[in-house]
């Protein structure tokens, strides 16, 4: 039997969605194995449920719902686990190394060692370029909290490259 084409092109979509959904999934996760199971079960999800998306708005908003809900129902069955993350002063090193070039990990190590939720902020706006409101849908916070965690990331980063006021002097 021959499906119908919005399940077709949703397929295809989601397949152009991978590597940013991908990103997305190592902001929750933190660590790129339990990122990958999540964007397996988030396309899963997507596929199974793609009658309930209308076809309105972005369909990465959409996915990126999906994956957060997916993150909260993964975590309230697991039991917490210490994240294996990268070593923050060789981070810090080599951000404050304007000379050197920062390769791709290191990024993803500076961006998953934000707090919880900060990180995925920061990819939703000022990656992906999501609006507050968007980013705020997605997360299922208000716009108040967007605010406040992008403020968050930002110092974060400025403190790491030494260009936050206080590491001026």
């Amino acid at each position: 039997m021959r499906q119908p084409a919005t399940t077709i092109d949703l397929r295809r979509d989601l397949v152009g969605l991978l590597p940013r959904l991908r990103r997305f999934a190592i902001t929750l996760a933190g660590e790129v194995a339990v990122a990958d199971e999540l964007v397996q079960a988030v396309c899963q999800r997507a596929v199974s449920k793609g009658h309930q998306w209308s076809g309105e708005g972005r369909l990465e908003s959409w996915i990126y719902t999906l994956a957060r809900q997916q993150w909260t129902d993964d975590n309230r069955k697991r039991k917490p686990k210490a994240s294996v993350r990268g070593n923050v002063t060789d981070i810090r090193e080599a951000a404050r190394d304007r000379s050197a070039a920062v390769d791709p990990d290191t990024i993803h190590h500076m961006i998953s060692d934000m707090p919880d939720g900060v990180s995925s902020m920061f990819l939703l706006v000022d990656v992906e370029g999501h609006s507050y409101q968007q980013a705020a849908d997605i997360m299922g916070i208000p716009v108040a909290n967007v605010v406040s965690q992008l403020a968050t990331a930002r110092l974060h980063f400025a403190g790491l490259a030494g260009t936050h006021p206080i590491h001026r002097f």
